[in-house]
C-alpha cells in the first residue's frame, strides 16, 4: 500500500489487520459493515472468515482463539443488537485479560445521538462499550482509520491484555479517501521494572522458610522464567484456572488449588505472578497467620487493590527473571523438598477421588486426550472439579472463564481454540445447560470443519441451583430442573457423529475415535444429579480443613 492511496474505509480496515499479523476473523455480516467484509472476501487469502450462526459466538471465538494462541482474536458484528449480543463474551474477555478486537459499525455519521431511531441506533453505543473493554474509539473519516486501529493495536499488545473495540459509521465502510499506512512497531514499549523493588523482593525472599507462588493467566507466557524461580526457592506453584499449565501438575512444583492448600498453614511468604490472588483474599482462611505478599504484575493498579509488601510492575517473564538473578546474587540452591511434595501431592489425588463421578470422568478425558491437546472448561460440575481435578501438563492449553464464570461459554469458545490451534487436539466439556446456549453453531463446527469434541454432561439440570435450592430452602426447587432433547440425535441431524456413554472407560474409548476420526463429535454422559459429589470442599476449604 503506498503513501496516501485512495480506498475505502472498509479497504482500510482490512489492510490494517494485515499488517498487524491478523490471519483469521470470526464475523457475521450486515447491512452497516458491507464494506468491511466485501474487503474481505477480496483479501480472501490473507484472513480467513468464519461465520457463526449467532453473534454471541464470534467473540467468544475470538477469546478462544486468544488465549489458546497468545495472539489477538478477531470478530466483527453489526452495531446495536449485534454488538451487544457479544458482551457476555467481551466481559469474560476483559476478565481472562485476552487480546480481543472487535469491530463494529454505527448509525449514518449525521445520526449519531439523533435519537431518531436509526437502524440499530444505541442511545450512546461508544459509552457503553468502553464499560466492557479495556478501550473502544470511533473513525469519523476514511483516513482516520490507520491512526484509529494502530491505536487500537497498541492498546492490545501493551501493558495489561483485554479486549478493545472499534467501530465506525456504516456510509464510511465504503466512502474512499487518501490512507496512509501506519507501521507497526517491531515491539511495543514495555514497562520499564524498578530495580529497588526486585532487591527488596529478593531481601524479604531470603528470610522465608516456606515460600509459595501463586500464578494467573498473566503468567502464561512466562513459564520457564516462573519454574526456575520456583526451583530456586523450592516453592510450590499453585495455579488457579487462568494460571493451569504454567508449572506442569508433574513435576513436584506443580500444585493445583487443593494441594496448595495443604501448604497454606506453613507459608510465610507468597508470590503472586500475573494473577488476582482469588484463592488467598476469597477462597482460602486465613488460619490467623500474617504473610508477606511479593505481588509481580504488569497491571499497576492491582498494587493498590492487593497492597502488597513489596509490589514489582512488569511484565511477568522479565521480573520472575530479574527476581531470580538478585536471589541468586545472594544465596546458592535450597535443599530440595521433591520427596515432601510428591508425597502432599499422592494424598491430595487420593482424596480427591471421593469427588464421583467426575474425577473418574476426568481421568477418563486425560488418559485420551494429547498432552499438547486442548481442554475447554464450562460452569457445569465437571468443569468445577476440573479446577483441580484435571492434569494439565503445558501453558494455555486449559481455556477458562475466569472470574466471570459464563455460563454457555465453553463450546462457542472450543470452537476459537480449535481454528487457532487446527493440528491439536481439543475437547469441550459442558453441562446441558451451558450447552444449550450455543447448540446451534454445531452447525458452524460442521460448515466449517472445525474438528472439536464436545463431551455433555447431561443430569437433567442446572446442578449448582439445584442442589443449592434443595439445601437452603427446605427441599424447595425451582427453574432448576431441565427439560432437554436427545442430544445424540441432535448432533446426527447437524451432521455430526453423536454417541453415548454410561462409564468413564467408555468415555475414553470414544474420546479416542473421535481424535483418530478427526471430524466433529458430540458425545453425551447421562449423569444422575442426586448422586454426584459437590466438588466444593476443595475450592472452599473451610477454616481448619
Amino acid at each position: 500500500m503506498s503513501q496516501g492511496k485512495k480506498m475505502t474505509g472498509g479497504e482500510a480496515i482490512v489492510q490494517s489487520l494485515v499488517r498487524n499479523g491478523i490471519d483469521t476473523l470470526f464475523g457475521i455480516p450486515g447491512v452497516q459493515t458491507y464494506g468491511l467484509f466485501d474487503a474481505l472476501q477480496r483479501n480472501g487469502k490473507r484472513i480467513r472468515v468464519v461465520t457463526p450462526r449467532h453473534e454471541q459466538t464470534t467473540a467468544y471465538m475470538a477469546m478462544g482463539y486468544a488465549k489458546s494462541t497468545g495472539r489477538i482474536g478477531a470478530f466483527s458484528v453489526v452495531p446495536g443488537p449485534g454488538i451487544l449480543n457479544t458482551t457476555a463474551a467481551l466481559c469474560t474477555a476483559y476478565g481472562v485479560s485476552a487480546p480481543v478486537l472487535g469491530i463494529t459499525g454505527q448509525v449514518p455519521s449525521d445520526y449519531i445521538g439523533s435519537g431518531k431511531g436509526h437502524l440499530h441506533e444505541l442511545p450512546d453505543q461508544l459509552a457503553t462499550l468502553r464499560t466492557l473493554t479495556k478501550w473502544a474509539a470511533r473513525i469519523e473519516h476514511t483516513s482516520q482509520v490507520p491512526e484509529v486501529m494502530h491505536d487500537a493495536f497498541r492498546q492490545l499488545q501493551s501493558g495489561r491484555p483485554r479486549p478493545v473495540v472499534v467501530e465506525m459509521p456504516w456510509e464510511l465502510f465504503t466512502a474512499a479517501a487518501p490512507v496512509t499506512p501506519i507501521e507497526p512497531p517491531a515491539v511495543y514499549p514495555q514497562i520499564e521494572i524498578d530495580p529497588d523493588s526486585i532487591a527488596r523482593a529478593a531481601a524479604l525472599l531470603k528470610e522465608a522458610r516456606n515460600p509459595l507462588i501463586m500464578v494467573g493467566s498473566g503468567a502464561q507466557h512466562a513459564a520457564p522464567e516462573v519454574l526456575a524461580l520456583a526451583e530456586q526457592l523450592q516453592a510450590p506453584v499453585v495455579s488457579w484456572r487462568g494460571g493451569r499449565g504454567i508449572v506442569s501438575d508433574e513435576h513436584p512444583l506443580g500444585f493445583t488449588c487443593a494441594s496448595g492448600f495443604r501448604r497454606w498453614a506453613e507459608t510465610d511468604v507468597v508470590i503472586g505472578i500475573g494473577s488476582r490472588l482469588e484463592m488467598m483474599w476469597f477462597r482460602w482462611p486465613d488460619l490467623g497467620k500474617q504473610r508477606r505478599l511479593i505481588n509481580i504484575d504488569i497491571d499497576p493498579v492491582q498494587m493498590v487493590r492487593l497492597k502488597p509488601a513489596v509490589g514489582i510492575v512488569g511484565d511477568a517473564a522479565r521480573a520472575s527473571r530479574g527476581l531470580l538473578e538478585e536471589i541468586r546474587r545472594h544465596e546458592g540452591a535450597r535443599a530440595s523438598r521433591t520427596e515432601e511434595f510428591l508425597a502432599l501431592k499422592a494424598r491430595t489425588h487420593a482424596d480427591i477421588q471421593k469427588i464421583t463421578p467426575h474425577v473418574q470422568y476426568l481421568a477418563a478425558i486425560r488418559q485420551a486426550l494429547p498432552r499438547d491437546g486442548f481442554f475447554v472448561e464450562e460452569i457445569c460440575q465437571a468443569g468445577f472439579t476440573s479446577f483441580y481435578g484435571f492434569p494439565v501438563y503445558q501453558p494455555r492449553t486449559y481455556v477458562t472463564a475466569g472470574h466471570q464464570g459464563t455460563l454457555g461459554y465453553g463450546f462457542p469458545t472450543a470452537l476459537g481454540v480449535k481454528v487457532g490451534n487446527p493440528d491439536k487436539c481439543v475437547v469441550s466439556i459442558t453441562g446441558d445447560g451451558g450447552f444449550l446456549f450455543g447448540l446451534q453453531d454445531l452447525i458452524t463446527a460442521a460448515q466449517y470443519r472445525i474438528n472439536l469434541v464436545v463431551v455433555v454432561f447431561n443430569n437433567g439440570a442446572y446442578g449448582n441451583v439445584y442442589r443449592d435450592q434443595q439445601r437452603l430452602f427446605e427441599g424447595r426447587t425451582i427453574g432448576s430442573e431441565l427439560s432437554n432433547p436427545d442430544f445424540v440425535k441432535l448432533a446426527e441431524s447437524f451432521g455430526i457423529a453423536g454417541q453415548r456413554v454410561q462409564t468413564p472407560a467408555q468415555l475414553a474409548q470414544a474420546l479416542e475415535r473421535a481424535f483418530a476420526a478427526d471430524a466433529p463429535a458430540l458425545i453425551e454422559v447421562p449423569i444422575d444429579k442426586d448422586r454426584e459429589t459437590p466438588p466444593w470442599e476443595f475450592l472452599m476449604p473451610a477454616p481448619g480443613a
